[in-house]
């Protein structure tokens, strides 16, 4: 059974474009990772600051390994910031809800 993963981004109006370019320099990471379904990162358009981070996978298992293989060698690589140094996050906060899909349903052709 599938699980979604939301990682919840608190981001202030002044750094929303640097979050966007950071998630596009990426992009394709996590697209090859075993067990990834799908990925969407959400901008909000009212009412909060928040930012969601959307991926779906085939199960925990699949998620787990990406976070302590690719996710955790991104997050932790240096460089990209002048002189070398790590860039300051983009957001201000962070939390991940996991729910597991237990019905989904999909467009129906014509």
């Amino acid at each position: 059974m599938s699980i979604v993963k939301i990682n919840v981004l608190s981001v202030s109006p002044d750094q929303r474009e640097t979050l966007e370019k950071r998630f596009g320099a990426r992009a394709g990471m996590v697209e090859s990772s075993d067990g990834f379904e799908w990925f969407e990162l959400l901008r909000p358009v009212e009412g909060t600051d928040q930012y969601l981070v959307y991926t779906r996978w085939r199960d925990e298992e699949s998620f787990q390994a990406w976070m302590e293989g690719p996710m955790k060698a991104a997050h932790q690589g240096g460089g990209g910031g002048e002189g070398g140094e790590r860039p300051r996050p983009a957001a201000s906060g962070s939390e991940v809800w996991s729910f597991e899909v237990v019905q989904q349903a999909a467009p129906r052709n014509g």
